[in-house]
């Protein structure tokens, strides 16, 4: 499991209740860190709330490793799966050097939102064996993978991780490679329209929010769900999906002002909604 964010450690903790050996890789020791404290805190309150005995908690626990060195963390792996900031170069970087140091029978998989499986595919010697698994925040309690197939991708490939996202208890999907995927390009639409609502005076964030929940049967608004996954995040696959498929998912200004003024949601206390702490 490359990357121990809130994805990352998330992933790695699904798979783990499902019973695999996880090794949890990170550059910094900090995030393996903070990772882990917080894999071990959500175990505890699965047992806490009777969704999972003590001893499926430690179990759990006990097949998860953490690592710094990336050849220690793939050189043995059957599955790798990559959950680095979204950032293109990084994933072509990374996927790049995991392809080197990897067994040539692994699979190797991107939580990517949005960028083509193709091209980071073709970062490797094994495009074959390259495809996207794109985890929902929080993984442990979302129940959908969607999975992304490359241009090369075969459907041994594809079997194999439609097999692994159900022994982890998910449900699936399956798309070509397009930008964006399925969720991303539905979500993108509904940030940039509900900020337009909200910059044009129509409505307030709190009543765009309630309409989704409780017209449409959201289980979060498009402006909480936002804030939940960064500012930042939701203005840089806007501008991703408008570059490749028009302009239709321009953002707009305050949008786009938030972001500078380091106002990015949840994680700072302040995005479209102010929060009582950074992270809360």
């Amino acid at each position: 499991m490359l990357g121990a964010g809130t994805m990352g450690h998330g992933i790695a903790q699904v798979a783990a209740m499902a019973g695999y050996s996880v090794l949890l890789y990170d550059v910094s020791p900090d995030a393996l860190a903070r990772g882990l404290e917080q894999i071990h805190w959500s175990l505890d309150n699965l047992v806490r709330k009777g969704r999972l005995t003590e001893q499926d908690a430690a179990d759990a626990k006990g097949r998860i490793g953490t690592g710094t060195s990336l050849a220690d963390a793939v050189g043995e792996a059957d599955l790798v799966i990559e959950a680095v900031p979204e950032n293109l170069e990084l994933k072509l970087q990374v996927l790049a050097e995991v392809d080197r140091l990897a067994p040539r029978h692994a699979v190797l998989t991107s939580n990517t939102s949005q960028f083509s499986i193709t091209r980071l595919g073709a970062a490797t010697r094994r495009p074959e064996r390259v495809c996207g698994m794109h985890f929902f925040n929080p993984p442990v309690l979302m129940k959908l993978v969607e999975i992304a197939r490359g241009a090369r991708t075969s459907d041994e490939t594809h079997r194999l991780v439609v097999e692994v996202s159900r022994r982890m208890g998910k449900e699936t999907v399956t798309c070509k490679d397009s930008p964006g995927f399925i969720t991303t390009r539905l979500i993108g639409l509904l940030w940039v329209e509900a900020m337009r609502i909200l910059e044009e005076g129509v409505a307030s964030a709190e009543d765009i929010d309630k309409a989704c929940r409780l017209g449409l049967g959201h289980a979060m608004g498009p402006l909480e769900t936002a804030d939940l996954s960064g500012l930042d995040v939701a203005y840089a696959i806007a501008q991703s999906l408008r570059d490749h498929l028009g302009e239709r998912f321009q953002t707009t200004a305050t949008h786009r002002n938030l972001v500078y003024s380091g106002a990015l949601g949840r994680k700072t206390g302040k995005g479209i909604y102010e929060y009582s702490r950074p992270g809360a």
